[in-house]
């Protein structure tokens, strides 16, 4: 049995765009914050408008907007611009999914060299539905075990990783799942993970 707070100085920063699926935010940093961790959303103060034929830089307003799967969502103040964002502040890493986010995230050098100071630090990374895209660009899929929306799988093979169709998946500090419907077995591993980091680390609350 856990405490509440098990997690009390954790940071895990949320790393998203509009176009994310709400609930892959909402429910994972849900469960982190009940936990005891603090939960940071990180979001570029721009994106790239890709609609438009020469591909306008587009500035943000402070919020990002999530996708409640067949529609736009809420919108979320985010708490670090990205180009302000260290990851060296961070004990771990959130990415949601949703097919628009992690589509712009990969284009983003920021983004992706954010990412990829995770897997170079070997902290947790937790990816679900799409967010492996973005997990491909950083390098942090070869040699691998992954899950993901099933429509990534050619990607993620293709990236040298190990697809499974599984509701979740933990290779050393990162876990994937498929979709929403997977969130509680994402939620328990992701904390169960965090859990064991701090243990091995030997921090205390």
């Amino acid at each position: 049995m856990t405490h509440p707070t098990d997690l009390k100085g954790l940071k895990v920063a949320i790393l998203v765009t509009d176009g994310f699926e709400q609930v892959e935010l909402v429910e994972p940093r849900k469960a982190l914050d009940q936990a005891g961790a603090t939960t940071s959303i990180v979001s570029p103060d721009s994106i790239i408008h890709m609609i438009t034929p020469n591909s306008s830089v587009v500035p943000k307003s402070g919020n990002v907007r999530g996708w409640k799967l067949t529609e736009w969502g809420d919108e979320f103040p985010f708490d670090v611009p990205l180009d302000r964002a260290q990851p060296s502040e961070y004990d771990a890493l959130l990415l949601p999914g949703g097919m628009i986010n992690p589509d712009i995230l990969r284009l983003n050098s920021n983004a992706v060299s954010f990412v990829k100071a995770f897997f170079d630090a070997a902290k947790p990374v937790a990816a679900i539905c799409h967010g492996p895209w973005t997990v491909i660009d950083a390098g942090g899929a070869r040699g691998r075990r992954m899950t993901s929306w099933p429509s990534l799988k050619t990607d993620l093979r293709n990236a040298g990783a190990d697809w499974m169709d599984q509701e979740v998946v933990v290779d050393g500090n990162l876990v994937s799942s498929r979709k929403p419907d997977d969130i509680p077995a994402f939620n328990r591993e992701i904390l169960k993970l965090l859990r064991e980091v701090r243990e091995r680390n030997g921090a205390t609350t």
